[in-house]
Formats: structure tokens, sequence, C-alpha cells
């Protein structure tokens, strides 16, 4: 039967009217895939230099020994955000007489084809046959690499059963990555414990003992069974998503909204698209996840104030980026609707104002706790959100007028190119560069003080004058409204 999955997914890609689109797609990919094939693959190669230079003072195989189990966990990190889930190309079998377990094992089989499953492999191979297999033996190379393949099959589960769970309640997806930041934190930042030595603690005692090679093994089956059940027990024709509650819910049930009138209608209904759908619910996570962001910068003493700059736009603006990149996009489906309906553009443009403020307020409050990092640094941050409401936001919605590529809302993020064009990378630009241009002068003349406060002003001065943008960002709307309906209608 799993043959039989797999054929029909082949002629399904065949048959599609987009073959072409996604063979060009593809191939970019793959091109892509492969140059990153060539740099892992010299990753491995030359991974005992690269251990003797970091470690001069230890053994390669200690050094190689303590590197492993973290690899895992960062590795883990990176399926969390990259990994796709393999869920919907078995929908249509689930109304005929197949059985359960047939879809199950083809869905949990095809999550084997993954890259991030290549990867351990590539990377820890070629020291593995260089160094442990002379020195070892055969016996101890071989439960080497198969501990490495346990690891990297226990990471492709776990990181899917969190992906999906995570469909139910973003806020699983949120914790799991905290964890593994706080995790990793704990060792390089608060040095609490260390990674390293907990990796060796395993890897060091399978020279001498062989059999903890079963622990991998145990550990990669358990998750297996426990994505196959989980996915066994909630194999609908839908997708895995929340139950809806018996009586319809309005914007009236979300307070903040109530004082907005017909913007807070419209707020509650982007709200609710975007917690229905996985691209748009993707942008909300990802904007959770990127604040940890400044532990990356702010544990590092060598870097300076413009950072902490770009590291607070970052995190008090993500939502604004990730999300306002696509704009009008996310309504692609039903934008010919909305040109036809009774809503005023400009209500409308006031609704993406004040979901943008809102989530933006949030991101801000959670940034709080870097005031352990000093007050300084949450004032920049205050200074980027103010910026962030008041020019981010007018950038963002001026870009959106000439954005005319649609995009299919139950996609996910990962590898999805679609709805990406020449006014995403043209947006990148003023939002990154414009804080520079303003800060920069006054910091090389000495007065980096007055650079903050001549960004916070502007953007209050954005948010006080933000009406007279709206009448503007209407008006340019009117001249484009039929070729960005145009553009969405080509799937």
């Amino acid at each position: 039967m799993i043959s039989t999955f797999f054929d029909h997914e082949l002629k399904a890609f065949w048959r599609s009217k987009n073959t072409g689109k996604n063979i060009t797609v593809k191939v970019v990919m793959g091109i892509l895939i492969f140059i990153l094939f060539l740099y892992v693959l010299a990753l491995g190669v030359f991974m005992d230099k690269l251990l003797g230079a970091m470690f001069p003072q230890e053994d390669l195989t200690v050094a190689f020994c303590g590197v492993v189990l973290v690899y895992f966990l960062y590795d883990l990190l990176m399926r969390l955000q990259l990994q796709e889930l393999p869920t919907l190309k078995v929908q249509p079998y689930l109304h005929l007489p197949v059985k359960r377990n047939s879809v199950v094992g083809y869905l949990a089989l095809t999550a084997l084809l993954s890259f991030f499953n290549l990867w351990p492999i590539i990377i820890f191979g070629p020291f593995i046959l260089k160094v442990i297999l002379p020195a070892s033996g055969t016996l101890t190379t071989l439960v080497f690499i198969v501990s490495i393949i346990g690891f990297s099959i226990f990471n492709n589960y776990l990181a899917l059963y969190i992906k999906r769970k995570a469909n139910l309640n973003g806020w699983i997806f949120l914790i799991a990555g905290a964890v593994l930041s706080l995790a990793i934190c704990g060792d390089y930042v608060w040095h609490l414990y260390s990674l390293k030595a907990g990796s060796y603690l395993f890897f060091g005692n399978l020279i001498a003992m062989p059999y903890l090679v079963l622990l991998p093994l145990i550990l990669a089956a358990a998750m297996y069974y426990v994505n196959f059940y989980y996915l066994k027990d909630n194999l609908y024709l839908e997708e895995l998503t929340t139950k809806k509650d018996a009586a319809p819910k309005s914007s009236t049930e979300i307070p903040l909204l109530n004082r907005f009138g017909h913007v807070g209608d419209l707020v509650a209904n982007e709200v609710k698209l975007i917690l229905r759908n996985k691209r748009p619910r993707s942008a909300l996570v990802m904007g959770l996840f990127f604040m940890f962001y400044g532990l990356i910068f702010y544990t590092n003493p060598k870097l300076g104030e413009s950072f902490k700059i770009f590291v607070g736009m970052f995190m008090t603006g993500i939502f604004i980026i990730n999300y306002g990149q696509f704009m009008f996009s996310w309504q692609a489906a039903h934008f010919d609707g909305l040109l036809v309906s009774k809503i005023k553009f400009a209500d409308f443009l006031k609704a993406k104002y004040l979901l943008f403020t809102i989530v933006s307020t949030v991101a801000f409050i959670l940034t709080t706790p870097y005031v352990y990092f000093g007050w300084r640094t949450v004032l920049i941050h205050l200074i980027m959100y103010l910026w962030n409401l008041g020019v981010n936001t007018t950038i963002v919605l001026y870009f959106a007028n000439r954005n005319y590529k649609r995009i299919d809302l139950s996609k996910g993020a990962s590898f999805n190119w679609e709805g990406v064009g020449a006014s995403q990378l043209l947006l990148s630009f003023p939002l990154i560069l414009f804080p520079y241009v303003i800060f920069l002068p006054f910091k090389y003349m000495g007065y980096p003080d007055v650079g903050l406060a001549t960004l916070a002003i502007i953007g209050i001065v954005f948010i006080i004058t933000r009406n007279f943008w709206l009448q503007k960002l209407e008006a340019d709307f009117y001249t484009k409204r039929f070729k960005i309906a145009e553009g969405f209608r080509n799937k």
C-alpha cells in the first residue's frame, strides 16, 4: 500500500497544472541544497582538524564525544523552525476503505525523507571512519553510527510531534522553543552545567559499554509510536485543528476590541484568520519565538548599541515585518469580495494598524525582562517600538499596495516561496536601513543619545499624523486595486 501512495503522489505531481512552476522551484531548491551539502560534507571531512583547533588540549575522540549531543540540541531547534509536516498528502484516502495503519504508516515513513536526517551522517560519518575506526575497531564504529542515526530519528519524530501539538495550541511551540533556548543559555550564558560533559557522559561511555546503543534506539522507537498513535487517533478528513465551540464567536467576545466598533470586528476577523490557518499562524508563532533573539546579541559585550537598535526593532516589530510583508495576500482568496463589499478601505487599513499596535505592544511588554542587561536596553526597545508603530507600519502598508502575489493559507511557511516577490525584497531595505540612516550620523558625531531621541520623535510624529498617512495609502490603493485583484486571481 505504501508503494501505491507513493505512485499516486508522483502522478499528482506530474498532472498538476502548476507542474512547470513546481519543477522550477524544486530545481532551484535542489541547487541550493546541493551547495549546502558540499559545505556540510567539507565540515565532516575536516572535522578532526576543526576539533583539534577548537580543543587543542583534548584528545580528538574526547572532544568529538563532547559535541555530538550539543549538535542534536541545535538540530531539534532547527527542525522546529524548518521541518515540514507531511499532513495533506493522504487526505483523499481517508474516506476510502483503506486501513488507518497504512495511512499512518505512510505518513511516518515519508517523515523520514528529510534532509535533516541526512546531515548527521554526512557531518559525523567521515570523522568516525577517520579517527574512531582505526583507534577503537569496527564494533565501536558501528555503535557510534547507529547511535547517531537513533538520535536523528528521535529528533525527527519529536519535532513532528511538537509541531502537530502546536497546531492545536500555539503555546506548545513557544514553550518547546523556550525550553531549548534556556537549555542552551544554561550552559553558554549562565554556566549552570555543561552540555559538553553531558554529551561525553553518553558517547564517551559508549566506547567501553557498546550496549548503551540501545538507549537512542529505544528513544527513537518510542517517539515513533507516540507519533503513530497520535496520528491514528486524530486522523480526520479535516486537518488536526482545534475543536469548534458550539456557539459561534464574535468580536464582542474579545473585550479589548469592543470599543473600536467596525474596525474591531475587522481585527477580530484577522485574528481568526491567523489562528485558523498554517502560514499566518506560523508568522505569529515565530514572532513569539523571536522574543529570545536578544540573548544572542546582548550576551556578547563586543556588540554595541547599533546592534541593540536592530534587535529592538526586530523583537518589537517582528510581527509587523513577518506578517506585514505579505499584507493583502492573506485575503487573496476573498479579495474580490472585499472590493464589492460595504467595507470602507480606510477602516480596513485602520484594522491593520490596530492589529500591528496590539501585537507590537504585547511584544514590547515581553521584552521588558531584558532590563537584566540595563535600563538603557529597555529604553532602546521602547524607542524602536515607537518607530515600528509609526514608521514601519506605514512602510509595510505602502508596499502592500504593490504586492500582487497570491498566498495559499493552508500551506506551511518552511521552504514556501508562494507570495514572495520583488516587493518583499525592496521592503527589507527601508525597514532595516532607515533607522541607521538617522542614528549613525549622530553616533559618529559623538551624540548617540540625540540619535535615539530623533528616532523616538520621528516615530511619535508618524503615530500622531497616522490619519494623514491613512488618507495617502487609501488614495494609493484605489489607483492599484484592480491590478492587485488581478494578481490574486492567478493561482
